[in-house]
């Protein structure tokens, strides 16, 4: 073999296997499998990825209750009746005489100043249960009755039917009011002793006594905000005023309606000056629409 032979052989063998067409074509097949490998690889990276999601879920929601927190601050304040604070303050000035029955007469001036706590608070639970269908005369006239006599518990036990019956004629329903306040100073007797329950739930489970009384009661003799104390006078006027999203048939549903939107700084005041209002301008019959301040604003008196 010359000279010439041996370059070439050698020439022909340092290309190796990748030399030439042939060899381009599988070094392209190669490559084709190596990039399809690698978009294999990347196919299955989602997955590494939602575990990593998954692994941050804790964090999300911890976000998601400070979301929720902020979300709530934000939020568009309740549905709340048409020009109810110019009607309020307007009730206000009408009653800034503090010269109606309910201002001399109610709950809170019937009871004996001097006595005992338990005794007075027994005395106010007693003068709520009589002003039931009770006009505020009728009701502190049986309470100066009941009171000449020494008004507890004890002394109301010690007290036949009959005789209950004479000192507390004529409040309204009479008859089972008597029934009503021997079983409940039974109960306060027995339960409590002698005192008056310091809840609503527990005092709504005495006989006779109802919700307007019950949050009355934990006003007047445990000086507690528990909710509006919703009677006729209440009812009937929240309901002239649109102070009620839709018309109620009861003063506890009023009473739930209320609350709803107006603000429990409100609620112990609310009581007192619709009854008055009630007894004096926003009578049950013909109301006095003409002297009322609330005329053009009353949907009422508008006729509406």
């Amino acid at each position: 073999m010359n000279a010439t032979g041996v370059r070439m052989m050698t020439r022909s063998r340092s290309r190796g296997p990748g030399a030439g067409p042939r060899g381009r074509r599988e070094k392209a097949a190669a490559l084709q499998r190596g990039e399809a490998a690698a978009e294999g690889r990347k196919s299955h990276s989602p997955a590494r990825r939602q575990r990593k999601t998954q692994k941050l879920n804790v964090a999300y929601e911890a976000s998601d209750h400070q979301e929720g927190e902020d979300t709530r601050s934000l939020t568009a304040p309740s549905w709340e009746p048409r020009d109810w604070q110019q009607q309020l303050l307007n009730i206000r000035i009408m009653r800034s005489g503090k010269d109606a029955p309910v201002d001399w007469l109610g709950a809170e001036h019937c009871y004996d100043s001097s006595a005992p706590p338990k005794v007075r608070r027994y005395q106010v639970l007693l003068s709520l249960m009589l002003s039931s269908q009770t006009k505020d005369q009728v009701t502190a006239g049986a309470m100066q009755r009941l009171r000449a006599r020494g008004l507890t518990v004890d002394s109301i036990l010690q007290t036949d039917d009959s005789t209950l019956g004479t000192l507390i004629y004529p409040v309204g329903f009479w008859r089972n009011k008597v029934k009503y306040i021997k079983q409940t100073s039974a109960i306060l007797q027995q339960r409590y002793g002698g005192d008056i329950p310091a809840s609503v739930a527990e005092l709504v489970a005495l006989p006779g006594v109802g919700p307007k009384m019950a949050h009355l009661a934990m006003a007047v003799a445990w000086g507690t905000v528990s909710g509006i104390a919703v009677d006729t006078h209440v009812h009937r006027i929240a309901n002239r005023l649109g102070w009620t999203r839709t018309a109620t048939k009861s003063p506890e549903k009023t009473r739930a309606a209320l609350e709803e939107w107006l603000p429990r700084e409100l609620w112990s005041e609310i009581n007192g000056l619709l009854v008055g209002f009630g007894q004096q301008t926003c009578l049950p019959v013909h109301p006095r629409c003409q002297g009322c301040l609330n005329r053009t604003l009353c949907p009422a008196a508008r006729g509406l």
